[in-house]
């Protein structure tokens, strides 16, 4: 029964359990067939974001140190990244250091919360800061949340899409790797608004056509 490709953009069970977990967690109504694309991990969540948001030529900030993976897909998206420190040692960000990279007129932001590899929790008013900026120059944040839940007192994971007015131009990666330790599964998901969730569908499509059917 689960040995023919899948649904491409993921099993309905599947889709359904990670509507209503979804769901819980963010406040959000999340609609399987409108909101959601599984993908083969959180890798190719955020290539998939990445190719969704932007064209050859368009820039991205990328906050540094980061995850290896986020100026390679930017690059091979034909996209200029953008590096804006995390300072140590609480790897907060320099407000100003950030308007002048989002002078440059971004698509996008790239977004790890809680960050690999530094561990830093964004807070909320952190959040709120670079959505005003997002807001102003019109770009989405594409955000990787796999640590969402391990998150130690007195650090809180805020869901970048559950701030208000941020949902329509966030493009949320995750994966099931980190939480449920299984990383070999390569099970993860592309959450956003359906306008964005129509052209993620096609990207994955092409990309690798669906996540492993027995899984």
């Amino acid at each position: 029964n689960h040995h023919q490709y899948a649904v491409t953009w993921g099993a309905p069970r599947f889709r359904e359990a990670l509507a209503q977990k979804i769901s819980r967690f963010t406040g959000l109504l999340v609609e399987p067939d409108r909101h959601l694309v599984v993908t083969c991990g959180s890798t190719e969540a955020m290539m998939v974001a990445m190719m969704t948001a932007c064209n050859p030529g368009d820039k991205v900030i990328v906050f540094s140190p980061f995850y290896e993976n986020y100026a390679a897909d930017a690059i091979l998206s034909g996209a200029e990244p953008i590096y804006v420190p995390l300072h140590p040692p609480y790897f907060n960000y320099d407000s100003a250091e950030l308007a002048a990279a989002f002078a440059q007129k971004p698509k996008a932001i790239v977004v790890c919360n809680p960050s690999n590899p530094t561990g830093k929790v964004f807070t909320r008013s952190e959040l709120s800061e670079i959505l005003h900026f997002a807001e102003k120059y019109d770009a989405f944040v594409i955000t990787d949340e796999p640590y969402e839940h391990i998150v130690y007192e007195p650090d809180e994971h805020v869901y970048f899409a559950s701030l208000p007015g941020a949902f329509e131009r966030t493009i949320t990666c995750n994966s099931l790797s980190k939480t449920y330790s299984i990383t070999g599964w390569r099970l993860g998901y592309v959450h956003a608004a359906p306008e964005i969730i129509d052209q993620a569908k096609k990207v994955h499509d092409f990309l690798t056509v669906g996540a492993a059917a027995p899984l």
